[in-house]
């Protein structure tokens, strides 16, 4: 038994205990996934405005993106709701003549009891999200939330047990050792959402016991902005994009990719852009969320002044230690080689890049790893098709940024550096199911070919099964 510090002792034993109604197939019915749908939409409902305090206090989030956070569970609510028995429903499969009579199916049966591991940047939500699915799919769960973000973690340690009983969904809080020890138990599936460097620690973790995991992580996600953009549309979208959570969302455009003749007029529009979103002074703004520590302020301010020192901040620059606030700035760069390029920057910083044409932007992307997402502006459909056939990212959204991730129906999730496996909707169910393959067949018909002393020649063998 392992003690975790500021909860309750975890064991195997108690995981047993949330794996035993899945064993005993208490969570198969739907009735029962009906039922713990809707305890996580009176948690989500009942508590609105708690979870909006805790978000401020975490990240000084406005209130609209906190209630973004609560608005995109429900939609994700309501779309498990509505396809649940459809999700459920065992799916015919094909049986070829050889093995007729016979009946194929396939069963979308619960894992058991999964460990769902929730990131700080949108602490509510994207802990909450996998657990719909979780439930959809027959599972029980233990959700640890992000130590980070401390109101939110302490927030749902309370509201979990008022809503869902103790073998459904319990809750361990605690740092990254209570995270690791977590790990390392016999879970039936681990869900991580956060970054590149924790996710390959769960996943050395989770291999000890074969345990299946989904890794949610972000990357180097370039926006490239060519002709046909309209950049005011285009610039107003890229600061929102850096601005939204203070740039702190794994989808966020990590860097800029500009064609030579826009670069100029696009950054006019920018900083009009700016000043019309967050006014003359970003930081006084009460629509710019904080970023969520003093470590990860002074990473990020580490490197603006470093460009600062060089000459090559565009726009912006502001910044406050106090509050851990940066405005959303534009940062001139050459190439790859520069420490801004280094790791994804998850923050308001966004470096610029000049490229001749949308070709060089699709090479230089084959040459990097995967990113969770690319972001297109402009162009023709020739254009956006070339990107698609030629490049490989967990998403792709065209002339907008971050909203792709918040469709409810549209599977989400990374590929390669990006992440493995995928979520939200039918994709979600999936990722907490194991499709089981089932063949039923009747006495009445057994031909003696199939048996020792065979009569079949090899070749009347191949005609029949081709």
């Amino acid at each position: 038994m392992v003690q975790f510090a500021g909860t309750n002792p975890f064991s195997a034993r108690d995981l047993e205990e949330l794996r035993a109604p899945v064993v005993e197939g208490t969570t198969r019915t739907e009735a029962w996934r009906r039922l713990q749908l809707d305890r996580l939409h009176a948690l989500v409902c009942d508590h609105e405005q708690e979870v909006l305090e805790a978000l401020h206090q975490d990240l000084a989030k406005p209130p609209l993106e906190g209630m973004a956070e609560v608005v995109s569970l429900l939609q994700e609510l309501k779309l498990a709701r509505r396809n649940l028995r459809r999700w459920m429903r065992p799916q015919s499969v094909r049986v070829p003549l050889v093995q007729q009579p016979g009946r194929a199916q396939l069963i979308r049966e619960p894992l058991g009891c999964v460990l769902l591991i929730g990131p700080w940047n949108l602490p509510f939500s994207l802990t909450f999200w996998p657990l719909v699915s979780a439930l959809a799919a027959g599972n029980t769960a233990v959700i640890k939330p992000s130590e980070q973000a401390q109101a939110t973690a302490e927030l749902i340690e309370q509201l979990v047990p008022l809503h869902f009983p103790s073998d459904v969904v319990r809750v361990v809080n605690g740092d990254a050792r209570v995270a690791a020890d977590l790990v390392r138990l016999r879970f039936d599936h681990i869900f991580f959402t956060g970054g590149g460097r924790i996710g390959a620690k769960v996943l050395e973790g989770a291999a000890a016991n074969l345990t299946p995991v989904t890794l949610e992580l972000g990357g180097k996600n370039p926006a490239v902005v060519i002709q046909g953009a309209d950049l005011e549309v285009t610039a107003r979208r890229l600061i929102w994009g850096k601005g939204f959570n203070a740039g702190q969302a794994c989808v966020a455009p990590d860097h800029l990719l500009v064609e030579q003749s826009l670069r100029d007029p696009l950054l006019q529009a920018m900083a009009d852009q700016r000043r019309a979103l967050y006014g003359a002074n970003p930081l006084e703004s009460e629509h710019l969320a904080s970023l969520i520590s003093e470590r990860h302020y002074g990473r990020l301010a580490g490197l603006l002044k470093t460009a600062q020192a060089e000459g090559r901040v565009l726009l912006g620059g502001e910044c406050d230690e106090t509050r851990r606030r940066i405005a959303p700035t534009l940062i001139s760069i050459d190439d790859d080689t520069d420490p801004l390029m280094a790791d994804e920057l998850f923050g308001p910083l966004l470096p610029m890049i000049e490229i001749p044409d949308v070709n060089h932007a699709i090479t230089r992307m084959q040459g990097q790893n995967k990113p969770l997402a690319i972001y297109l502006f402009g162009g023709d459909q020739g254009e956006q098709q070339r990107l698609l056939r030629s490049t490989s990212s967990g998403t792709v959204c065209f002339n907008d940024v971050i909203l792709q991730a918040g469709v409810p129906g549209l599977a989400f999730g990374g590929v390669g550096a990006s992440g493995m496996g995928s979520h939200h909707g039918e994709a979600g169910f999936r990722t907490f199911s194991h499709e089981r393959s089932v063949l039923k067949r009747p006495f009445w018909l057994d031909l003696p070919q199939r048996y020792p002393p065979y009569i079949l020649k090899p070749e009347t063998f191949r005609r029949l099964l081709s």
